[in-house]
């Protein structure tokens, strides 16, 4: 048996982020403001597949995530448990060093948790493009370590991809400028996530095709809140921020809309 310690270079850092940590996505800090690092002792980080085909979810080979601050440890108990489900692939370490999703979100992680930082582990999952059967088996499944106040769930999406080059461009002539009517496709999807019902969430989805990268990571959060509410237990859903990285007035223009938002479990 082999004790070698697999490391996740931060192979975004100074590209898609600085070298330093910094994200050039401003509305992410409104929702790391909200994590309280003295009771979180494990942070679970959920996050779409860009690069390859996965109709499940995956688990990383790696047991220590790098990011510019500190190096983040994997829960290989955790992990351990994942898998005995069979529910799990295991993505290669090219794979996990290639995909930005759940790496975006390492440096605030580290950063927010920095007090804390040798008293906690992370949890990365990868989420394929998911059946509605399976973001319910997903959501089922982690619904019992969404319970456990000191866990903390971070789900990775952007919201409209909007231009010619996302290949997508619904337009709503009645909301005005192009960018007003993103904005608008765009608050629909919030206001439905805000209500925790992942079948409106479906609904939407289907009739809008909205271009949320995020959409099955978060269709496996609201079935995990679903799943919670069965019992009892109450939460609510509050978007705090919301951007676009440019405005789109003409069919040659191109955005990427970003939400902030924090589910709190009372």
């Amino acid at each position: 048996m082999s004790n070698r310690v697999v490391c996740r270079e931060a192979s975004h850092a100074g590209s898609w982020y600085s070298a330093s940590g910094n994200c050039h996505q401003s509305t992410v800090p409104h929702a790391y403001k909200q994590v309280d690092p003295s009771i979180t002792r494990r942070v679970f980080i959920l996050g779409p597949s860009h690069h390859v085909p996965l109709s499940r979810c995956a688990l990383s080979p790696a047991d220590i995530y790098r990011t510019p601050l500190y190096d983040l440890r994997i829960d290989q108990k955790v992990y351990a448990d994942l898998w005995k489900t069979g529910l799990f692939e295991r993505m290669t370490l090219q794979t996990d060093e290639d995909e930005h999703s759940i790496e975006m979100h390492l440096p605030y992680t580290a950063k927010a948790m920095e007090s804390h930082k040798d008293e906690f582990s992370i949890v990365p999952v990868l989420v394929g493009a998911l059946s509605e059967s399976k973001e319910q088996e997903y959501g089922k499944l982690l619904s019992k370590y969404l319970a456990d106040p000191s866990n903390l769930f971070i789900i990775s999406s952007d919201f409209c991809h909007w231009g010619q080059r996302f290949r997508y461009t619904y337009y709503d002539e009645s909301q005005g400028e192009i960018y007003r009517s993103i904005e608008h496709l765009d608050k629909m999807g919030m206001s439905i996530i805000e209500q925790l019902d992942p079948m409106s969430f479906t609904n939407y989805l289907k009739k809008y095709r909205n271009t949320i990268c995020g959409r099955h990571p978060i269709g496996v959060l609201l079935n995990a809140v679903a799943e919670l509410r069965k019992s009892g237990l109450e939460m609510n859903f509050t978007f705090l921020n919301y951007a676009q990285s440019s405005e789109c007035r003409n069919w040659q223009d191109s955005s990427v809309s970003y939400a902030a938002g924090a589910l709190v479990v009372h």
